[in-house]
């Protein structure tokens, strides 16, 4: 990609027009490449809402059929994409000793034929609600964040072993149950194969809490700040410890106040205690709050190599970075807008939001966090989300009454069709 120097638009879309270029052979037909260029663009644009529907009258045609193609049926190689996107990203925030964020959120849906819905407890919602969940495995670097590649979990229950229900929302026969965990073991080993630059892994207790996946780390040599709960069990020269128990044993002395990074209202300050294991290996880190000392949060540590304490204290507030993620896919590329209920299609869109976010993260570390024209004054650090929003603004078409007109009486059309089959269906069951 270019170097953006400035915030214009020629210098916005010949960078997007960079980025997509390097994914573009992965689409076979050109009207489906040319759709898909556009739909990464329209996913940064100004739409309240970008679904089939928008995204094909922004796009300005005529119905949102090609749209819905792109997702759902049209050729092109999603995971070569996801691929390209890696490559993408490493070349512009790669660093030997970044680290792999894991994390899953979760996407309201309505209704149950979306591929993996069901009722559950999610905490992007902070409730039981009817979603899908998505596994992420994000990567941080002192120049920047994004996301490296996807999974969508499919209970066991619900769906894996309801074979007509995969076979309605096209879940290939070869699909089976995987854990969260045994999701970001896989595409943690597809960033080992290809030759990703990390030094760390790390995830919340959900996986931390997960031995298969802590011993495979270990067997790799991988060095990592897992998040565990409270109640894991650390093993001690005098046996197996809960975690807190081991805390409570610190002395005073034993704290150290150290930052595990910038947050929006400045270092992100807390007491730190690293307690020794039974193995030289393994380290428990302990985090304690100086406003609430009773406030504690736990981190098995692995490292092969002695390493100082502050650097595991800044692996361990990288796991923030996949939160931050998270939120600026969802508030700047929709990465939950979408309308799509097939396992598929699933993948296809949130590929192409992964492309888009990861234009934002290489934009952003483009024009340096301190992106100041002479004369402007002190300003705070340029952030993805003001990258969208100009982007957005100097990018926008021109708009057409006729058009305008067109689409609101296709949606009006496309409604009463919609209402008139609701209300038949309803009548048939009151018979």
């Amino acid at each position: 990609m270019a170097r953006v120097e400035h915030l214009s638009a020629a210098r916005l879309q010949a960078g997007l027009d960079d980025a997509f270029a390097l994914v573009a052979g992965r689409f076979r037909r050109p009207e489906v490449r040319q759709r898909a260029r556009a739909c990464v663009g329209e996913l940064l644009s100004g739409l309240e809402r970008k679904n089939g529907w928008s995204l094909a009258e922004y796009a300005g045609e005529a119905t949102p059929d090609g749209m819905q193609r792109l997702f759902n049926a049209a050729k092109w190689d999603v995971d070569g994409v996801r691929d390209d996107i890696r490559t993408y990203l490493i070349q512009h925030l790669g660093e030997h000793d970044g680290v792999l964020v894991g994390d899953d959120t979760g996407f309201a849906k309505q209704g149950t034929h979306s591929a993996g819905v069901q009722r559950r407890y999610t905490g992007t919602l902070g409730k039981v609600a009817n979603c899908q969940i998505g596994v992420f495995l994000g990567y941080a670097s002192s120049r920047g964040r994004a996301v490296l590649d996807r999974e969508l979990y499919l209970p066991k229950d619900s769906w894996i072993a309801r074979p007509e229900r995969c076979a309605d929302a096209r879940v290939p026969e070869q699909v089976g149950f995987a854990t969260k965990p045994q999701l970001l073991q896989a595409m943690i080993e597809r960033a080992l194969a290809a030759g990703v630059p990390f030094g760390w892994v790390t995830a919340d207790e959900a996986y931390g809490d997960n031995g298969p996946l802590r011993r495979y780390l270990e067997d790799q040599q991988i060095s990592y700040v897992l998040a565990v709960s409270r109640a894991h069990q650390i093993t001690t020269g005098a046996g197996k410890v809960r975690a807190d128990i081991m805390a409570g044993k610190v002395p005073r002395t034993g704290w150290q106040r150290l930052s595990c990074g910038p947050g929006a209202k400045g270092d992100r300050r807390y007491a730190w205690a690293l307690v020794a294991t039974g193995s030289p290996a393994h380290h428990l880190l302990v985090r304690r709050s100086l406003s609430n000392p009773r406030d504690l949060a736990f981190y098995l540590c692995h490292t092969p190599r002695p390493v100082p304490l502050q650097r595991l204290v800044e692996v361990a507030g990288a796991r923030w970075t996949i939160e931050e993620c998270f939120q600026t896919g969802k508030n700047e590329a929709a990465f939950d807008h979408y309308q799509v209920r097939l396992y598929p299609a699933w993948y296809r869109y949130i590929t192409l939001a992964m492309l888009a976010l990861a234009f934002l993260a290489v934009t952003r570390a483009a024009l340096g966090a301190r992106h100041t024209p002479a004369g402007t004054g002190p300003l705070v650090d340029i952030s993805a989300n003001e990258i969208r929003r100009v982007f957005a603004l100097l990018t926008r078409p021109p708009t057409s009454r006729p058009h305008i007109l067109h689409w609101s009486r296709w949606r009006r059309r496309h409604q009463a069709r919609a209402r008139q089959s609701h209300y038949q269906r309803r009548q048939l069951r009151d018979r």
